[in-house]
């Protein structure tokens, strides 16, 4: 059979896949990352059509390009679950009064925080918010991110969030990277209804969040197989996400805001347990959320029902090293209850201006005891499944998206080992490569 491409002879290939009944791996499942020594792939245009060793790839296929991965690990792009990377400015004068001694909540309540980066992302155009987010997805790109998930929450108003929203359409239509988006419109109270959080979350169930469930985005799509394109429609949300926290939207509050949300027929996501346990795990649960992230300060009981649930933990170690706290999420503990576990950036222009998927994995095998075969299942397919993609990407397997990532190192173990550079030598999008480290 004749196909677009072969890569060949990786000296590790990781495919990361499904495992047996499918869905996301869980506690110990998440070491078996599925190494093939002298690996191969065989992609027909955006689409991977067959793994193996290369002896057997190379008698079955020929192919219109040939990429010799004899020096490098193969292993499926990364997939960043949990993004706020649509912004605008910046929040450095925070940062110093963090080291200051100023709280995050502290510096939140004196008008900061959130509410600074709400000031300047109302401000920008939708021009400018394209340019300023297309350079961190650059950087993103570059570090392995194939896949990302986009928040809006930045413009806590109708107008300002659906003009996030069209940012982000724009970006995943021009940009290399795919980007899931979520509106986050219940991610702080804005500053005309300071005091008034009930009142807010009523504008946001009665108007905000049944006008972004009724918008859709009109988009040209390529056919996998080469066949002709075609047109289609897509929600500008498929998720809804609450900040749960002490401060900002209590659980009450919260539970209204997404009963409302998958009402319209949105998926739904959580912030919970970053500084202080509300209840919101066992609410993500009864709810049927995609994911809960944070985790930080979960009681050992809500893990137990979280490991028990088909919702995945999202943890962010990025947030709490970007703080300076000592506290990360108990994700050992998750693993050893069973539990689904996915890795993110957070990244986001007040507590974790990270674009690197990389140092996040070095973060969690350190200050989250994973391994980094657990810490890389845990980047990619787990990821892949906690923006409900799974299907799609975070594995190498027949059938799916051809996103690659070519590294150059002699053990996938040095994803982990190693940190703040860079190990990518090539990423394949889509079946093409769309960033090289040789120019």
């Amino acid at each position: 059979m004749h196909v677009t491409r072969i890569i060949h002879h990786a000296r590790q290939l990781l495919t990361l896949a499904a495992p047996p009944g499918g869905g996301p791996r869980r506690g110990a499942q998440m070491a078996e990352i599925g190494l093939i020594e002298d690996g191969a792939l065989a992609l027909k245009g955006e689409v991977i059509v067959a793994v193996g060793a290369t002896a057997q790839i190379m008698a079955d296929y020929t192919a219109d390009e040939l990429t010799d991965a004899s020096d490098c690990i193969v292993l499926p792009g990364f997939v960043d679950p949990h993004t706020h990377v649509v912004w605008a400015g910046d929040r450095a004068a925070e940062f110093e009064m963090r080291i200051a001694g100023a709280s995050y909540m502290e510096i939140m309540q004196a008008g900061g925080g959130i509410v600074s980066t709400v000031k300047a992302t109302r401000a920008a155009s939708v021009e400018e918010l394209v340019a300023q987010t297309s350079r961190r997805l650059d950087r993103m790109l570059a570090h392995g991110t194939t896949t990302a998930e986009a928040k809006t929450g930045y413009g806590l108003n109708l107008d300002d969030e659906i003009k996030m929203l069209d940012a982000i359409r724009i970006l995943d239509e021009d940009h290399a990277m795919d980007l899931t988006p979520t509106f986050l419109g219940a991610h702080a109270v804005p500053p005309e209804f300071s005091g008034r959080t009930d009142a807010y979350v009523d504008y946001l169930v009665a108007e905000v969040i049944p006008a972004v469930a009724d918008l859709q985005y009109q988009v040209a799509l390529t056919a996998t197989d080469g066949g002709p394109g075609y047109t289609t429609y897509v929600p500008a949300a498929r998720f809804c996400d609450v900040f749960c926290e002490q401060g900002v939207f209590d659980l009450a509050q919260s539970e209204r805001i997404l009963t409302a949300a998958a009402d319209a027929g949105m998926a739904l996501k959580l912030h919970v347990d970053e500084f202080a346990p509300l209840g919101g795990t066992p609410l993500a649960v009864r709810l049927g959320a995609t994911s809960v992230d944070h985790l930080v300060s979960t009681p050992d009981d809500h893990l137990a029902l979280l490991a028990q649930s088909n919702t995945i933990g999202v943890a962010l170690p990025g947030t709490p090293f970007g703080l300076g706290h000592h506290e990360f999420t108990p994700a050992r503990r998750l693993l050893d209850l069973g539990g689904a576990l996915a890795l993110a950036t957070d990244l986001n222009p007040g507590t974790c201006w990270c674009e690197s998927m990389q140092f996040i994995i070095a973060l969690a095998c350190r200050y989250l005891r994973l391994t980094p075969a657990e810490a890389i299942c845990a980047a990619t397919l787990n990821a892949a499944h906690a923006i409900g993609l799974g299907a799609l990407v975070g594995s190498l397997e027949a059938g799916k998206q051809a996103d690659i990532l070519l590294l150059d190192a002699p053990d996938y173990r040095h994803l982990g080992y190693r940190f703040g550079g860079n190990l990518v030598r090539e990423v394949i999008k889509k079946g093409r490569v769309v960033w090289t480290s040789r120019g």
